[in-house]
């Protein structure tokens, strides 16, 4: 018996991963660096479908029909290169290296030119859903070529979630681009926890609404404009109650947010392309705020707060909803630009309707609104920005009031909303007809000569700062 592919590290994600795979008709090949996992795999799920027991990556290739797929599952960065550098010897032209993990696109970019050159397919595969998604359907963002998608497509396509019947799967684009898509879902996600939290802190520190009731606010909030996985699960939090003490679960962990990574990848890929996602940089920022406890703790005897008593509007869970439906907006607009950035960057061919669509099932940022985005960009559409399509131009304008009140209270109050704020911020900056980047540039002409244009004529100019302050026409040195 051949298996039809072969999972290579058997943590949590990859054995998920691979009894998916079985339980979808697929053969898998099995291997572990330590046999312990594989066996334990064996013991546990083994009836779940066919597998090939392997002791080294020489049996595991040995026992694949060709073309030959074998699927990494292991921790980003070097333990891939270390799998693949023992791969690639045993492998003849052809053959598929699926790396599935969460690397950052450009070793993805780097992996799969390398490997081009010995004939080898190397596949960089975004999944998200967790280790539940991974065993039941993730949603799948594969990169590579056309042909090796044609040959492991199919495949993926089967496992992955199902949106109204449709597979949660497609390919994305060459090279890096199934990666770089995971990684600005990622950076989408780190926004819109944020949010929530931001959200959840307004409602309590400010209405004085204990996480009990505000699990109720977001079970109702979850079954209109902001219907999504996260809401749904925030009320779940919200109302769970801590069994060794019966406190609300929230008041029991600490307040320090942990990250991976994927998150600072997306902001620092964003200032690479010139992308102003600001709403997933403040989320990011806020995480590594939260972390530093001893400057927090000594800080709230020493800074002063100033709060100002302001009297809520009766309005102000309902302001709160919709400054979070439109700080959710703003960033995946901001990942939608990026998108877009990257495309002519790397020369992808990103298609924004089929990646919204896949991120409707299976994945951590699943959300009804992804309808609306697909729809947005259909048809070739494709609106300058996310905000300007005109049926979220509408929504978001409707609630521009209300978010405006509740950034107002949040300061007055002292109640730190970075995200709220920045999207707002954000908003207010795309809309505005002049910004004060024309004093920047001239400063930036002053102590730098770095030039600057001007509205009424065509060319690039300076101004001799240090003599009589006349204007001269720059040479172009582009």
């Amino acid at each position: 018996m051949s298996a039809q592919i072969g999972v290579t590290g058997l943590a949590v994600m990859g054995a998920n991963l691979a009894r998916n795979l079985a339980r979808n008709g697929y053969t898998v090949a099995l291997h572990n660096r330590s046999i312990e996992k594989t066996d334990a795999l064996l013991e546990a799920h083994g009836d779940e479908g066919d597998f090939i027991r392997t002791e080294s990556l020489q049996e595991l290739v040995d026992s694949l029909e060709k073309p030959r797929r074998v699927l990494i599952m292991v921790k980003a960065g070097g333990p891939v290169d270390s799998v693949i550098d023992q791969l690639v010897p045993l492998l003849e032209p052809g053959d598929i290296v699926i790396d599935a993990g969460n690397s950052h696109y450009e070793d993805t970019r780097r992996r799969e030119a390398a490997l081009a050159e010995k004939d080898l397919h190397f596949v960089g595969v975004g999944v998200s859903g967790g280790e539940e998604g991974a065993l039941l359907g993730p949603s799948i963002m594969p990169g590579g070529s056309r042909e090796s998608y044609d040959s492991l497509g199919p495949m993926l396509e089967k496992i992955s979630a199902k949106y109204n019947g449709e597979p949660c799967c497609t390919w994305i684009g060459t090279d890096g681009a199934g990666h770089f898509v995971k990684m600005v879902h990622n950076g989408i996600e780190y926004a819109d926890m944020q949010v929530i939290g931001e959200a959840y802190d307004l409602l309590r520190s400010a209405a004085g609404i204990e996480p009990a009731e505000q699990a109720e606010i977001f079970t109702e909030w979850n079954k209109g404009q902001l219907s999504s996985f996260l809401i749904e699960i925030t009320a779940e939090v919200l109302a769970h109650k801590d069994a060794r003490t019966g406190k609300p679960f929230v008041d029991v962990v600490v307040d320090s947010a942990g990250q991976k990574g994927t998150g600072r990848w997306t902001v620092v890929s964003g200032l690479d392309l010139g992308s102003p996602v600001s709403a997933i940089a403040e989320s990011v920022f806020a995480r590594a705020l939260s972390s530093q406890r001893g400057q927090r703790e000594e800080a709230q005897g020493i800074l002063a707060g100033e709060e100002t008593a302001v009297e809520l509007p009766e309005t102000f869970v309902e302001d709160v909803r919709q400054a979070l439906y439109a700080s959710k907006l703003v960033s995946y607009a901001q990942g939608m630009d990026m998108l877009t950035g990257a495309a002519k960057t790397y020369g992808w061919d990103l298609k924004l309707d089929e990646i919204a669509s896949l991120w409707r099932a299976g994945c951590i940022i699943r959300a009804e609104l992804l309808d609306d985005i697909m729809k947005a960009y259909a048809d070739g559409k494709a609106p300058a920005n996310l905000l300007l399509a005109p049926a979220f131009a509408e929504s978001i304008a409707a609630a521009v009031p209300a978010w405006r009140r509740v950034v107002s209270v949040a300061v007055q109050l002292g109640i730190p909303v970075p995200v709220f704020s920045s999207s707002l911020a954000y908003y207010d900056g795309l809309r505005r007809k002049r910004l004060p980047a024309a004093l920047t540039q001239g400063l930036r002409d002053l102590f730098g000569a770095h030039t600057y244009n001007r509205v009424d004529a065509e060319g690039t100019f300076h101004t001799l700062w240090g003599g009589d302050h006349s204007e001269v026409e720059a040479v172009d040195t582009h």
